[in-house]
């Protein structure tokens, strides 16, 4: 009888756990399911009283060309590619030795090191944006990929990230690989990345959502339209040429959020091996 009431009292959880879980994904999901609904309707379906989901009749065709031709979407696409895979390069060059001395060498001030990281993790970047705007004008960098990419260079999260992984990693497989001969840089280029390579698949398209959707930094240091990324041309797009014409709007909203939907989805089965084996330690 107790056995009954414990089965019954853990498929009630089960169902209310299932149920929260779908709510939650309803509301996360409503907004971009509206913005593409949205984006395949005219003017006057979009303001009709009456809301579906399905265009009565579909208006997608002229919407996204006239996404694409009234400004230079695909520019401002093509200038998100090369800000965050930059900033990633960049990121993962630091971020892999870093994490490795921090995992697996033994040195003094190891643990103040990482403490320090760790602190790196709690300070905002609005913070520094005016020593680095003053340096960056100082420089002559203002107005260019590099004021954007620059200040990204280093991933204090990044570093974390792979720390936590290179934990799981034995050390055997590491003592090996010196004794065939391989410095402590080959080490981390050929065993450890590799071995990582859930956690860095996990910590990119961390990277590459967080940097595409930058909004504040690239806002302050570029002034030319040409070196707009995706969230800054969407506010150009609104301002020049849609105005209240929503359906355009929201097809160069969905355009631009596109390849962030399709990165997640090839790299999901990575993504939650590398987040979950890092959370192991």
């Amino acid at each position: 009888m107790r056995t009954r009431s414990l089965a019954a009292s853990g498929l009630g959880f089960e169902i209310f756990r299932h149920a929260v879980l779908g709510l939650g994904a309803v509301l996360m999901l409503a907004p971009f399911v509206i913005m593409v609904s949205v984006s395949l309707k005219s003017s006057g379906e979009i303001f009709s009283p009456e809301f579906s989901l399905l265009p009565k009749q579909w208006h997608a065709w002229q919407n996204y060309a006239d996404a694409f031709t009234k400004q230079p979407l695909a520019r401002y696409i093509l200038n998100g590619f090369i800000v965050t895979g930059a900033i990633f390069t960049c990121q993962l060059l630091t971020a892999l030795p870093c994490a490795y001395a921090l995992a697996k060498l033994r040195w003094r001030g190891k643990e103040t090191m990482f403490l320090l990281v760790l602190l790196g993790l709690l300070i905002p970047p609005q913070v520094t944006a005016i020593p680095l705007y003053i340096l960056l004008w100082q420089l002559g960098l203002l107005n260019s990929y590099a004021a954007v990419i620059l200040p990204s260079t280093i991933s204090v999260f990044g570093i974390f990230l792979l720390r936590q992984f290179f934990l799981t990693v034995p050390d055997d497989l590491i003592n090996a690989a010196r004794l065939d001969g391989l410095g402590e840089f080959a080490i981390v280029w050929r065993i450890m990345m590799p071995t990582a390579m859930p956690a860095v698949v996990a910590f990119g398209v961390l990277s590459l959502v967080w940097n595409w959707n930058e909004f504040f930094w690239p806002l302050i240091v570029i002034q030319s339209e040409h070196l707009a990324t995706p969230p800054l041309g969407v506010v150009y797009f609104a301002n020049a040429e849609a105005g209240t014409n929503y359906g355009p709007l929201m097809a160069a909203a969905t355009a631009i959020t596109a390849p962030l939907v399709i990165a997640f989805l090839a790299a999901q089965r990575w993504f939650i091996d590398g987040v979950t084996m890092t959370a192991v330690k």
